[in-house]
């Protein structure tokens, strides 16, 4: 019973040392990306590549995504306000729930499965081809080189894809609400026009897309460049990403929607 009780507090301690040291890694990285900040803008031909590659493959499903939740945000609501007799506030309600919640939230968890994927298979394809380790032998710093241009695109990215979907939902919300149910277009437009509040909704939203890419596009680069160099590590890497990102995601939601909007 002794022996099983010491392995037991042996285990434990074991594991809790190495998520210690895998938190200090991904600490020490994070600052590392955070100081290359110059470096990388400096050569913005390889962020501009990025952006790209990050941005503009993740438009379709972003654009289509915010499409359909508009859709359903606009019949969805539509029904709840009708029963108050307030269906020309729907214009209000859509824009709110995108632009404060709906927007920055599902853009990052659709950038966690589409780039965020993409980042960690191809830093651990890399990895495990050796090719971090032959620009170590050239003595070009793969951070510098290959984490920072993708870590600043990201970052980028993610802002202007949240208001790619925001205006899209807005849309959508609009052809259901106006063309489809018959509202009143101008009460639907005064009422979002006169109920968003530029810096406290749109503004809060901007800084929420901007952290959950920080968030995403950190968490993708570190499980890509620590993954064990063979496929299977590579696949089990992929499959951290979007758990952990999903799951940091909306943890960091609800703690920036008190902070934002309980003032």
């Amino acid at each position: 019973m002794n022996q099983a009780k010491s392995n037991l507090v042996s285990d434990l301690g074991f594991a809790v040392r190495g998520q210690l040291g895998n938190l200090g890694n991904a600490t020490r990285l994070f600052f590392r990306l955070l100081a290359l900040c110059g470096t990388a803008l400096r050569r913005f031909g390889l962020v501009r590549d990025q952006i790209f590659f990050l941005g503009n493959y993740s438009l379709a499903i972003i654009s289509v995504s915010g499409l359909f939740v508009g859709f359903v945000l606009g019949l969805q609501g539509y029904y709840t306000l009708q029963r108050y007799g307030s269906s020309e506030a729907l214009g209000l309600l859509v824009a709110l729930s995108l632009v404060r919640e709906l927007g920055p939230v599902i853009t990052a968890l659709l950038f966690a499965g589409r780039a965020g994927t993409a980042l960690t298979a191809e830093i651990g394809l890399m990895k495990a081809g050796e090719q971090l380790s032959a620009m170590e032998m050239m003595a070009v710093d793969p951070v510098r080189r290959i984490l920072a241009p993708r870590f600043w695109g990201g970052i980028i990215a993610m802002p202007l894809l949240a208001a790619v979907f925001s205006a899209v939902g807005v849309m959508g919300g609009w052809l259901v609400g106006v063309v489809m149910i018959g509202i009143d277009a101008g009460s639907f437009w005064s009422q979002m026009q006169s109920g968003v509040d530029v810096w406290r909704d749109v503004g809060n939203g901007i800084v929420k897309s901007f952290v959950f890419g920080v968030t995403v596009t950190f968490v993708a680069l570190y499980q890509g460049f620590e993954a064990q160099p063979t496929p299977e590590g590579v696949s089990r890497a992929t499959t951290r990403t979007v758990v952990v990102a999903s799951l940091a995601v909306l943890g960091l939601d609800f703690l920036l929607t008190t902070l934002m909007f309980s003032i």
